[in-house]
């Protein structure tokens, strides 16, 4: 499958390139922890994802580009979470999230087919999938999506924001239902939940950011990307506020993401695939400890 998928790319002319796994900078996503330790008496950070890293590639010009390589997070571990994985993450320069979702499909399509059938996918709105499968609308307010949680048997003692409630519904309740008759994109996701997506020029505004669900499981997530440096600056800031909030840690932004964008990232949408799962995916296996040869979970 790893060869399947350099000649996927080999074929369509995207570069692969190898970007270093630490850095001195962090991811501030309030639902992504990094792993760190210590280099000559400075703290460094093990990449939750190569996105910074491509991301000066793209601003200096490098055009289309993918990278296979590993990826830690700390706090991830169970049935599907390892702290150590393996993505392809790729870049297309002049590529919307539609037509990103387009490619996607097509390079699981090619890499599952020698071991299982795959129809067609479908696309839903993060609104839809949430009216269809959790019963309740994506502008509902904290006390119905409290309820929501309760009626699908979902009652959590910790004090959640309503963006908490929405990854809750999300990733108990509409994740899981999504993917087994055939691939399912999840996209058009709401403003607070953008993370480094563009927002559409819609009413109402939703964000250019898209997910990929097969068998109930998440496999890839993906934007159309933010190009504004002012922005992006202004979604970090956010972030560590709501990291204080809850307690967690606050790890120094990224000064070389912002400075990328400044000197000017080219019009381009990216995802991340997670290829241990593609790989469960493709053997029907139940849990990551079956494809993997270590995980945190069978140690």
């Amino acid at each position: 499958m790893l060869a399947g998928a350099r000649e996927f790319f080999a074929s369509r002319a995207v570069l692969e390139v190898e970007t270093p796994l630490l850095s001195a900078g962090a991811v501030t996503d309030p639902h992504i922890e990094s792993l760190s330790t210590e280099v000559g008496g400075s703290r460094v950070y093990l990449c939750p994802s190569p996105e910074y890293a491509m991301k000066r590639l793209l601003a200096a010009g490098a055009g289309d580009i993918y990278q296979i390589c590993k990826a830690f997070r700390d706090g991830e571990r169970g049935r599907w979470h390892n702290p150590e994985f393996t993505l392809i993450e790729w870049y297309r320069v002049g590529f919307d999230d539609a037509a990103l979702m387009s490619e996607v499909e097509a390079l699981i399509g090619r890499l599952l087919q020698p071991y299982r059938p795959v129809a067609p996918a479908e696309r839903l709105s993060y609104a839809a999938a949430l009216q269809r499968h959790a019963g309740v609308d994506a502008s509902a307010g904290d006390d119905e999506l409290t309820a929501c949680a309760v009626r699908h048997g979902i009652v959590c003692s910790a004090h959640l924001d309503r963006d908490a409630k929405l990854d809750l519904l999300v990733g108990m309740v509409v994740g899981p239902r999504l993917g087994w008759d055939r691939p399912c994109f999840i996209c058009d996701y709401p403003p607070s939940q953008a993370a480094l997506a563009r927002l559409k020029q819609s009413r109402p505004a939703v964000a250019a950011r898209f997910e990929l669900y097969v068998d109930g499981l998440e496999l890839a997530n993906g934007f159309h990307e933010l190009l504004d440096a002012g922005e992006q600056r202004r979604r970090f800031s956010q972030d560590l506020a709501l990291r204080r909030a809850r307690g967690q840690s606050l790890p120094p932004a990224d000064p070389h993401l912002i400075a990328a964008l400044q000197a000017g990232l080219p019009d381009c949408a990216g995802v991340a695939l997670g290829f241990d799962r593609l790989v469960a995916v493709a053997l029907r296996a139940q849990r990551l400890s079956e494809v993997l040869a270590f995980t945190i979970d069978n140690a």
